[in-house]
Order: structure tokens, then C-alpha cells, then sequence
């Protein structure tokens, strides 16, 4: 019994080894290898999500850098403790007045 197909160019290609072992590396390195295509994108997401992260922390840097600077100046230091802190001299009261549209929260 012949094989029909013998002479068809498709089956000529489809029964080369080397086609087979091309075939097999190829779904190997997309699919099952540790450095796979999938693996691959994975990690260039997480690379792109950490540079974005960087850019974001440099920039917080900056800003920190410049607060920094303006609180060498003794008055900016005590403006900066009475805002953030609610700070006080001796001689002074400080009265909070909240109102009801205030987001804060109270525990």
C-alpha cells in the first residue's frame, strides 16, 4: 500500500525532520523554557512598572530637597512646626475649628 500523499509538496515538508525539530525549538522556547516569551513579557512589565516607580520617587526627592532647603531658615522651621505639628510658643493658645464639612476623620 502507497501513501497517497507521497507526492504532494505539503506532505514533503510536513515529513522533513529538520522541519519537526525547528517546530519542537520553537514551541520549547515560546512556551516551555525558563526564558520563555511569556516569561519574558512579565518581567518587561515589571521593569516598566519599577522605572515608573523610580521616576515617581525622584521626583518626591526633588520636592523633599527643596523643603529641606527652605527649612534652614529658622522662621520656615518654625512656621513648618506650627502647620504640621500645631506647635506653640509658651505665651499662645491654639484653637482648632473644624467644621462640618471636614474630611477628618475622628478615632
Amino acid at each position: 500500500m502507497t501513501n497517497p500523499y507521497k507526492d504532494k509538496s505539503w506532505f514533503k515538508f510536513l515529513s522533513n525532520k529538520y522541519v519537526w525539530v525547528l517546530l519542537f525549538f520553537i514551541i520549547w522556547m515560546v512556551f516551555l523554557d525558563n526564558y520563555s516569551y511569556f516569561d519574558h513579557r512579565f518581567l518587561d512589565n515589571q521593569i516598566n512598572e519599577l522605572k515608573d516607580n523610580k521616576t515617581y520617587y525622584q521626583e518626591e526627592i526633588k520636592k523633599d530637597q527643596e523643603q529641606i532647603k527652605e527649612l534652614k531658615n529658622p522662621e520656615q522651621i518654625e512656621k513648618y512646626a506650627r502647620e504640621k505639628y500645631f506647635m506653640k510658643k509658651d505665651s499662645e493658645d491654639i484653637y482648632i475649628i473644624e467644621f462640618e464639612g471636614d474630611t477628618i476623620e475622628k478615632k
